[in-house]
């Protein structure tokens, strides 16, 4: 395989003449190389740094601890689980927080459809990805909720996609309501 550098992400460039990637082609990548999977396009993923870590465990516990306290029905999966947006084979993500309502999309292998809230947390180099790629996948996919959380910029996008709302800009100084939960705010105060 030919790789071509685009910022923290690689595009990978198929070499055996065949026209896109599939997710057989990420199941058959080396042992702990990470990679996701748009519209056939292989995208590689290299290694989270400490703050977009720490960023995630807190999204983990805060919406967790909403979903256990509320008794919910929803499950959140933080990264890396695999996510067949479109319940394809040409399309294949690993976002940052997914939030998923409906059961019967999981199995051991991951998400096979849509998640309700999806959360990506960007870095300089992802923004391509994040704010044009993904987001226009999860819109196909139905995704009812997007948000692109920027660390650097201390700023939240939120995308209503389900009710075809966004995006919105908010920043770590403001307390954002979660569309898809009448009741949950997460305080980015708290955070910073």
């Amino acid at each position: 395989m030919e790789h071509v550098l685009l910022g923290r992400d690689m595009l990978f460039m198929k070499t055996d003449g065949k026209k896109g990637y599939t997710v057989e082609d990420i199941e058959r990548l080396p042992e702990g190389e990470r990679a996701e999977l748009i519209d056939g396009e292989m995208y590689g993923m290299a290694s989270p740094t400490l703050t977009h870590q720490n960023m995630l465990s807190w999204f983990n516990i805060k919406i967790g601890m909403y979903i256990m306290e509320h008794k919910g029905s929803c499950r959140i999966l933080p990264a890396p689980f695999a996510v067949y947006a479109l319940n394809d084979d040409r399309n294949y993500v690993e976002p940052d927080i997914s939030v998923i309502c409906d059961e019967s999309k999981l199995d051991e292998r991951g998400c096979h459809g849509a998640p309700d809230w999806v959360i990506e947390i960007v870095s300089p180099s992802s923004k391509n990805m994040d704010y044009v790629k993904k987001l226009a996948l999860y819109e196909k996919a139905g995704v009812r909720e997007y948000w692109i959380v920027d660390p650097a910029q201390k700023s939240v996008t939120v995308y209503g996609l389900e009710k075809e709302e966004g995006p919105v800009l908010h920043s770590f100084s403001e307390q954002i309501r979660a569309g898809i939960y009448e009741d949950l705010v997460l305080d980015f105060r708290e955070y910073a």
